[in-house]
């Protein structure tokens, strides 16, 4: 028996990671000082801008080569 994840589609991976900087990011700021809205809103466009570069750059697709 082959144990193996379940396929994910890429925009679910892309949201995953966009929390996940979002948070860190969000937490981060707090943490040294910056004002929670401030942080709440930096951390969210920052969010934003990772899960499009994400969601656009970051699929690999299998059998093209880089030129």
């Amino acid at each position: 028996m082959h144990l193996r994840l379940p396929s994910f589609d890429h925009g679910v991976i892309s949201f995953v990671w966009a929390v996940v900087f979002f948070l860190y990011l969000w937490l981060g700021m707090l943490s040294i000082g910056v004002g929670g809205a401030t942080a709440f809103i930096l951390s969210l466009v920052a969010g934003g801008a990772i899960f499009l570069y994400v969601r656009l750059r970051g699929e690999e697709h299998p059998g093209r080569r880089a030129s």
